[in-house]
């Protein structure tokens, strides 16, 4: 027995060894289920070992001397650390995906929405939060990007001018400018040929800024027209892309959890959910991403995260063109094997309702 504990400890410097593995597993799922300290000789009951209370308690204390285990105020048990979960996610899990009559249900909750991108995204939520019984977030579907194919102008009476904008291959943008004089059609045909030759194959939310740098630099060398030319773009060209957000659905899930039950913790966090910068932030990250991301407590780089989890997964459109994330917010002492196979399944459902209602 004692060359066995030897080997135990030294193996434990750096990867746990397999009884080791096992012994955290059990533990880990017993937290996660229970949320109380495990001691050891509930371990050496509900790991299927044969091995002593004294050995398991060896194999703990390992354990917790490489940062897997911590053992919280005077408790003889010990609770997962960061590392623990980190270790549990990435080597341990036995994933539980929704099967039969489950994922039959999901596919009805996505498919009878309308072809609102901002319907889908909030059914895609609401069933996050009510399968997972946690908080689901998803970010509303970008557009594609939008490029700049062509402009044109048109004159009109009164000193007014429509502008049309050729955006991607057949999207086409109209307004009315009022202008500072009359332009003739020959005038405003060489405005817009101009324009097209200078700026067409560009994104359209950064022509606006390459007119900007045009006119700053080159305006003395440039004819009247031409400088009007610009002008009116900048006045018909979107000042700036859209700012991204998403929709949130069962954060009062989070109330009570074990770890999330100071109030005044939560009161911060549903505040920063409403403020939706950090948030967006962290799920850009998993934008281009291949798959489930899962940010564990600290990880996430926000304090206010630091007792939470966020597992979440891009969700795609076409060639794995990434148009948003959706995912779970909840507690550190989380069901990951239940909720990592629900949002990957959900990302995948999303990305195919979208596609089919386009």
């Amino acid at each position: 027995m004692q060359d066995s504990l030897s080997t135990d400890r030294e193996n434990a410097r750096g990867v746990p060894n397999e009884r080791a593995q096992r012994l955290l597993r059990v533990l880990v799922d017993r937290y996660i289920r229970e949320g109380q300290p495990v001691g050891s000789r509930t371990l050496s009951r509900n790991a299927a070992l044969d091995v002593s209370p004294a050995t398991v308690r060896n194999i703990m204390a390992d354990l917790e001397d490489m940062g897997f285990l911590t053992s919280p105020h005077t408790s003889a048990g010990r609770i997962p650390t960061i590392k623990g979960y980190r270790f549990f996610v990435d080597t341990l899990i036995q994933l539980r995906p929704p099967k039969g009559v489950e994922l039959q249900q999901f596919q009805v909750a996505l498919d009878k929405v309308a072809a609102d991108p901002q319907a889908l995204a909030l059914s895609a939520s609401n069933l996050l939060s009510a399968v997972t019984r946690l908080a689901g977030v998803v970010t509303v579907p970008r557009r594609p990007q939008m490029t700049l194919r062509q402009i044109e102008f048109l004159p009109l009476a009164d000193r007014r001018v429509l502008a049309i904008l050729v955006v991607n291959e057949t999207e086409v943008h109209n307004k009315i400018l009022q202008v500072n004089r009359n332009f003739d059609e020959d005038e405003l045909l060489q405005a817009g040929n101009y324009l097209t030759e200078q700026f067409g194959g560009h994104g359209l939310y950064k022509v606006r800024a390459k007119l900007l740098e045009e006119l700053q630099t080159t305006r003395e060398s440039m004819n009247t027209l031409m400088t009007d030319a610009i002008e009116m773009a900048q006045a018909v060209l979107p000042e700036e892309e859209p700012q991204a957000e998403y929709v949130l659905a069962g954060e009062t899930n989070l109330m009570g959890l074990g770890g999330l039950g100071d109030m005044s913790k939560l009161k911060r966090l549903f505040e920063a959910f409403g403020q939706q910068q950090d948030m967006l932030h962290l799920l850009d990250q998993s934008l281009h991403a291949h798959g489930v991301q899962i940010f564990i407590g600290q990880e996430s780089g926000y304090q206010l995260l630091d007792e939470c989890s966020v597992v979440a997964a891009p969700y795609t459109v076409g060639d794995d063109e990434s148009i948003g994330v959706l995912g779970v917010i909840g507690p550190t002492r989380m069901s990951y094997e239940r909720v990592i196979p629900i949002v990957d399944i959900t990302a995948k459902l999303l990305g195919s309702a979208l596609k089919s209602k386009n």
